[in-house]
């Protein structure tokens, strides 16, 4: 069983930065993707961006040149720094992991992006 501790969300100002955090922990045999979904009120649940095992990254077209993910292996910990952030980015994102043969995901924190 993995557990994930979110942290990182919060209230800001058009323009703004946050950083995200996600640390896993429990069992851990090998992670094989770690990566961030958000869900803003009545839209569905989508990607933000994902980081593999191999350091390879996808994120979605509306955060590219915006956000950034990072992995410490060591840490088993995942980051998404988000910059230049949007009232449209307000949403509350959901840390993800997907370590074989099972998904796992946070709790969400909030983000708010006032304008």
């Amino acid at each position: 069983q993995l557990q994930l501790v979110e942290s990182g969300g919060g209230l800001v100002q058009s323009g703004g930065s946050l950083r995200l955090s996600c640390a896993a922990s429990g069992i851990i045999f090998r992670i094989n993707a770690m990566g961030w979904y958000r869900q803003a009120p009545g839209k569905q649940r989508e990607l933000v961006a994902d980081i593999n095992s191999g350091g390879s990254t996808n994120y979605a077209d509306s955060v590219k040149g915006r956000f950034t993910i990072s992995r410490d292996s060591a840490k088993n910990t995942v980051y998404l720094q988000m910059n230049s952030l949007k009232p449209e980015d307000t949403a509350v994102y959901y840390c993800h992991v997907r370590m074989w043969p099972s998904e796992y995901w946070g709790q969400g924190t909030q983000v708010t992006v006032s304008s």
